[in-house]
């Protein structure tokens, strides 16, 4: 695939995420995701300068969804606007990276209490069918798709948790951790991921709301672990 063009399941996972599903101007969305994409998939680095006019041009649009584009980019803590300036890449420093993991880590916990004690048994069977999609990207080394896929995971205990003002929260610390998650793509990482999947998924059936909290929790922070242990930001 060409890395101009976005995989049709990360393009959808990113509206979905930057909530771009009811914009009018589709000239916003397909930047934003463009954008977005590329900061996620590295190809556009940290403190790299983002050139209006050089977007405009390659979308054939007018510099308006390029400016709006970017505002919401930056509204979500991946660009940066300055005065005067052109708008960059956001760089984040290990501790702000640390910060957005707990933060998430906690709000995942009670996330995952909630949905124990209200899951109905469709609920369970599409968290199931989840798992084991995740089972056959890990069996793969398919990191891309291992990702997106665990996103949902997690995004379908939120939706069954059914407080709309913590998913929102999530979605938006989620678009936070993903450029950084190119650090995790290891098998041993996709292997330990997996198994604290299969171990929620099971706590959830049993309705043990306490040790789904505490898998969820271990969940972020392992992958927070993960990512300091490979130097993440260090020069």
């Amino acid at each position: 695939m060409d890395e101009s063009t976005p995989s049709t399941e990360a393009a959808n996972e990113l509206i979905q995420l930057l909530e771009l599903s009811d914009r009018r101007e589709p000239a916003v969305v397909e930047i934003a995701v463009w954008v977005a994409l590329g900061i996620i998939e590295g190809r556009l680095r940290p403190g790299q300068d983002l050139n209006s006019v050089d977007l405009a041009n390659r979308f054939q649009s007018s510099r308006t969804p390029v400016r709006e584009a970017l505002a919401l980019l930056e509204s979500e803590g991946l660009v940066e606007m300055r005065a005067r300036r052109r708008p960059r890449v956001a760089s984040f420093s290990p501790q702000q990276v640390r910060e957005v993991f707990i933060v998430r880590a906690h709000l995942l916990s009670m996330a995952g209490q909630l949905a124990a004690t209200q899951a109905s048994d469709d609920d369970l069977a599409t968290l199931s069918s989840i798992v084991d999609t995740l089972k056959k990207h890990a069996a793969n080394n398919d990191d891309a798709n291992y990702r997106w896929t665990h996103f949902k995971f997690f995004d379908v205990i939120a939706d069954i948790a059914g407080n709309i003002t913590m998913k929102g929260i999530l979605n938006s610390l989620f678009v936070r951790t993903l450029s950084v998650r190119r650090t995790l793509s290891q098998p041993e990482r996709l292997t330990e991921s997996l198994h604290y999947a299969e171990l929620t998924l099971e706590a959830l059936q049993q309705r043990d709301s306490e040790l789904v909290a505490l898998l969820m929790r271990r969940s972020v922070l392992a992958a927070l672990a993960a990512i300091e242990r490979s130097g993440y930001g260090r020069t």
